[in-house]
C-alpha cells in the first residue's frame, strides 16, 4: 500500500512538472540543464521533468512604471521637482531574462538620468511649454538602450513639474502682471474703437445733414424757379389777353376809360394822403397824356 502511494505521488509530481499551461499574453522561458532552450507561448506545453525547468515568467502586457520624483537643474540653474510615469512592454522574453539582472530597475535608473539630461538643456519656462519634447527625448534614449533588455519603451509622461516656492511666487506675479497688461490693452483698444466709432458717426451725421441742407436748397431754388416761371407765364398770359382785348372792337375805348379811371383814383388819393407829386396844371394835359398812351398802344399793335 505504501509503495502504491509513493508511486502515485511520484506520478503526480511527474505530471505537474511535465504539463504546463501558459496564460494568454505571457511567455515562459525554459532552461535545459541550466541553459536556455526555448520560450513557451500561451497554451498547454510539455516540459521534461528534472531536465528542463521554467526559469522565467514574463507578462507581455503593457506595464506602467512609476518613476520616482527627482530634482532636476534647468539650463538657467533653477531646481525643478519632476515626477513621471513610464510605459513599457516585454518584446523579447529571452533578452528580458538574460540581458539584465533586473530590467525594471535598469529602466527606472536610465529614465531618471535621461530626464535630468533633457531638462538640463532647457530653460525653466521651456520645460512647461515643451513637455512633449521632454517625453519624446526620454523615450528615444530609453528605447535605444532597452533593446538589449528585450523591452520596448512605449511612452513617458510627466505627471508633475514643481518649481521652488520662490519661483512659483515670481511666476504668479508675472502671470498677474501679464493679465493686468492685457486688461489695460483691451480697455485702451475699447476706448480707441469707441472714439473711432463716435468720430465716424459724427462724420456720417454731418455728411447726412449737409446732404439734407443741400437737397433743401436745391428744392427751394427749384420751387422759386418754378414760382417765377409760373408768375411769368401768368403775366404773359395776362398780357396776351389784354392785347387780344385791345384788338377787339371797343378795346381802345375800354383802355382809355380804364386809364382815365386810374388817373382819377390817383388824384383822389392825393387828397387823402400827405403825398408829394408833380401833376399837370390843367385837366387838358391829362387828356393829352391819355391820348399819347393810346397812340403808343396802337403803334405796338401795328408793329405786331
Amino acid at each position: 500500500m505504501e509503495i502504491v502511494l509513493v508511486i502515485a505521488v511520484i506520478a503526480l509530481i511527474f505530471v505537474v512538472r511535465t504539463f504546463k499551461i501558459v496564460p494568454q499574453q505571457h511567455a515562459w522561458v525554459v532552461e535545459r540543464l541550466g541553459k536556455y532552450d526555448r520560450t513557451l507561448t500561451p497554451g498547454l506545453k510539455f516540459v521534461i521533468p528534472f531536465i528542463e525547468r521554467v526559469a522565467y515568467r514574463h507578462s507581455l502586457k503593457e506595464v506602467p512604471l512609476d518613476v520616482p520624483s527627482q530634482v532636476c537643474i534647468t539650463k538657467d540653474n533653477t531646481q525643478l521637482q519632476v515626477d513621471g510615469v513610464l510605459f513599457f512592454q516585454v518584446t523579447d522574453p529571452m533578452r528580458a531574462s538574460y540581458g539584465s539582472s533586473d530590467y525594471i530597475v535598469a529602466i527606472t535608473q536610465l529614465a531618471q538620468t535621461t530626464l535630468r539630461s533633457v531638462v538640463g538643456r532647457m530653460e525653466l519656462d521651456k520645460t512647461f511649454e515643451e513637455r512633449d519634447m521632454i517625453n519624446a527625448g526620454v523615450v528615444a534614449a530609453l528605447d535605444e538602450a532597452a533593446l538589449n533588455w528585450g523591452v520596448k519603451v512605449l511612452r513617458y509622461e510627466i505627471k508633475d513639474l514643481t518649481p521652488p516656492a520662490e519661483i512659483l511666487r515670481a511666476m504668479q506675479a508675472q502671470i498677474t502682471a501679464e493679465r493686468e497688461k492685457r486688461a489695460v490693452i483691451a480697455t485702451s483698444e475699447g476706448k480707441r474703437q469707441e472714439q473711432i466709432n463716435l468720430a465716424t458717426g459724427e462724420r456720417e451725421a454731418f455728411i447726412a445733414r449737409s446732404e439734407g441742407e443741400r437737397q433743401a436748397e436745391i428744392n427751394k431754388a427749384e420751387g422759386e424757379a418754378a414760382a417765377i416761371i409760373a408768375v411769368a407765364q401768368a403775366s404773359a398770359q395776362a398780357i396776351r389777353q389784354i392785347a387780344e382785348a385791345i384788338r377787339a372792337p371797343g378795346g381802345e375805348q375800354a383802355v382809355q376809360l380804364k386809364v382815365a379811371e386810374k388817373a382819377v383814383e390817383a388824384y383822389a388819393q392825393l387828397a387823402q394822403k400827405n403825398n408829394t407829386m408833380i401833376v399837370p396844371g390843367n385837366m387838358a394835359e391829362v387828356s393829352a397824356l391819355i391820348g399819347s398812351a393810346m397812340a403808343l398802344i396802337r403803334g405796338g399793335n401795328q408793329a405786331r
